[in-house]
């Protein structure tokens, strides 16, 4: 955000501050200070996911689920969304 956009009070459209913070969760997570261990930051990031997709789509929180699994190096983040259907 430039300091200009910043005085003027323009807001960040939402899916970039998503994007931002998970970007800033995952890195902080890569350093290793959970290791071996479920990342704490899964509860928090499972609620703004709910917070953010519920203002597009109504959803059941119940169905969202937020994990993270190892696979040799990589550490993948899997988000499991199931939308209501389509009623036309």
């Amino acid at each position: 955000m430039s300091l200009l956009s910043f005085l003027l009070g323009e807001k960040k459209k939402t899916a970039s501050v998503a994007k931002e913070r998970l970007q800033i969760i995952l890195a902080h997570e890569r350093s290793g200070r959970n290791p071996g261990g479920a990342p704490d930051y899964l509860p928090a990031l499972q609620r703004d996911l709910i917070a953010v997709i519920s203002k597009y789509v109504k959803i059941d929180p119940s169905h969202l689920k937020v994990d993270v699994a190892r696979q040799d190096n990589l550490e993948v983040l899997e988000v499991k969304i199931e939308l209501p259907e389509v009623t036309r």
